[in-house]
């Protein structure tokens, strides 16, 4: 693959990265003015807003695996070609039932994408130092899209009707298509086997099952039905285990966990989305709730997390030349865990200045995590098995963003129902309450309601900041990762 050819390819993959990405966030304001033009109910309007990200976390496993076995190319233009026609479904979509269906076969061909062109990427550059670079470049525009989403969204509603939020994919899928057979290789793996299509319904239930219980932890306050869906999601889980280590050619290669440094980078992906994720859910929250920014405000002031993310991952490969990786990732989660303590003395008139600079040092310490960390992962398996290992890497983040919004959200709002002596739920539910309240009265419980929510964000530092800092000391301890040698003649790769 010629230098040059190849750093056109990644510019044609960054483009469904960017989308991908774009596409997770962008619908949350576009959520009203679409919900009412179409009458959606609440529950509607929850399945239009979840069943994309659903449908990306339940399949990424199987697609990563499945561009191993019949051209990591062919999956991506299949998946860019279904991603253009189902964004045009979506944006006409006559009723909520419609767009809920739409926005789930939109996850299923957004999953195709994510590990296709990470896998496509470890192909086309061989050299490690490229790689890195190249690596760093694919995750940048992950989390550059998803900051830019809800910017982009908020212009796109000021001027035109919301179905434009999900035409602006089809031009860039149509460049894709156009380009990537020119300028992508092919490559699959001639010892792929059978699809293990057992395997594929037990990941996508386990998988699903997984992640809607944990979102509805954080929504329910009776957490019967999401306990009943972890309990069935874990053990479908642990009967899809148990045929993958016994099957010759695995949907998933579970053995990959045997080598440390993969095992250590997928958990530090995992554990660092629960910190992420957990912290935006309070900071959003925040910044229209406490400081009273607008939704679209409140979008562009939290923009610098996403870009800050994206900036650490752009800078990681010139730190990797002045010192060991496993430093540079450390070392970034150690700045991160001082961003997430700036949010520990959010308060007072100077709030917004410390929040905009905790979550900007928090995100940029991340960036060589997800950067070098995610060229671990793929550097830590042989050349035919990076969309098994890229599936895994994207299903870790999924896990993590979903766990996080659970998790931390279920600490905050014990944290909040504490200071508020359990008269109130949610600072949301106060604010609404005060307005019917008398003028004195009502202020006095805003004000309430608003210091209880920042003790929330408070202790959400702290745990932010223990989270990083335990991760920090887990990549310390791993060992450097090397490429173990492809099998002979593993795979079938053309230019």
């Amino acid at each position: 693959m010629r230098v040059n050819r190849a750093w056109l390819g990644l510019v044609v993959l960054m483009l469904p990265t960017l989308l991908v990405a774009m596409d997770m966030t962008a619908l949350l304001l576009a959520l009203p003015q679409l919900s009412a033009d179409l009458g959606a109910t609440n529950v509607e309007q929850l399945w239009i807003s979840d069943s994309y990200g659903f449908m990306v976390a339940g399949m990424v496993i199987t697609m990563g695996t499945l561009g191993d076995r019949i051209g990591r190319r062919r999956l991506l233009m299949i998946g860019a070609a279904a991603f253009a026609v189902l964004s045009v479904v979506a944006a006409f979509a006559a009723g909520p039932l419609m767009l809920i269906i739409a926005r789930a076969l939109l996850g299923i061909a957004g999953a195709t994408l994510a590990p296709s062109t990470l896998a496509l990427i470890t192909n086309m550059f061989r050299d490690e130092r490229q790689r890195g670079q190249a690596i760093a470049i694919w995750a940048t525009c992950q989390f550059t899209g998803g900051a830019l989403g809800p910017v982009l969204a908020g212009f796109l509603l000021q001027h035109f009707w919301w179905g434009s939020v999900f035409l602006v994919a089809v031009p860039a899928m149509a460049l894709l298509l156009l380009a990537g057979p020119v300028l992508l290789p092919e490559f699959r793996s001639d010892r792929a086997g059978r699809l293990d299509l057992a395997g594929v319904g037990l990941s996508l239930v386990a998988v699903l099952l997984m992640v809607y219980g944990i979102k509805q932890l954080a929504v329910e306050s009776v957490p019967v039905v999401p306990a009943v869906a972890l309990a069935a999601g874990a053990a479908i889980g642990a009967v899809f285990v148990r045929r993958q280590l016994r099957l010759e050619t695995p949907l998933l290669d579970l053995r990959l966990f045997r080598n440390r440094p993969f095992t250590a980078v997928i958990v530090a992906l995992v554990f660092a989305g629960i910190a992420m994720a957990g912290t935006g859910l309070l900071v959003t929250q925040y910044l229209q709730s406490v400081l009273d920014f607008s939704p679209v405000a409140s979008a562009v002031l939290f923009a610098p997390m996403g870009l800050g993310v994206a900036v650490g991952t752009m800078t990681a490969p010139a730190l990797a030349r002045r010192m060991k990786q496993t430093t540079a990732i450390a070392g970034g989660l150690v700045g991160s865990a001082l961003g997430s303590l700036l949010l520990v003395v959010v308060g007072g008139t100077g709030a917004l200045p410390l929040v905009m600079i905790g979550i900007t040092v928090l995100a940029l310490g991340t960036g060589p995590l997800f950067a070098l960390g995610t060229g671990l992962v793929v550097g830590s398996v042989p050349p035919e098995r990076a969309g098994s290992a890229a599936s895994m890497s994207e299903t870790g983040n999924y896990f993590g963003g979903s766990l996080g919004f659970a998790l931390l959200g279920v600490v905050a709002a014990v944290v909040y129902r504490s200071r508020m002596d359990g008269t109130s739920d949610s600072l949301a539910g106060a604010v609404a309450a005060s307005g019917r309240l008398p003028a004195d009265q009502g202020a006095e419980l805003r004000h309430a309601a608003r210091e209880a929510f920042t003790a929330a964000l408070h202790v959400t530092g702290v745990v932010a900041a223990v989270i990083f800092i335990g991760l920090a000391v887990v990549v310390l301890a791993m060992r450097p990762a090397t490429r173990p040698a492809s099998a002979p003649l593993p795979e079938t790769a053309r230019s």
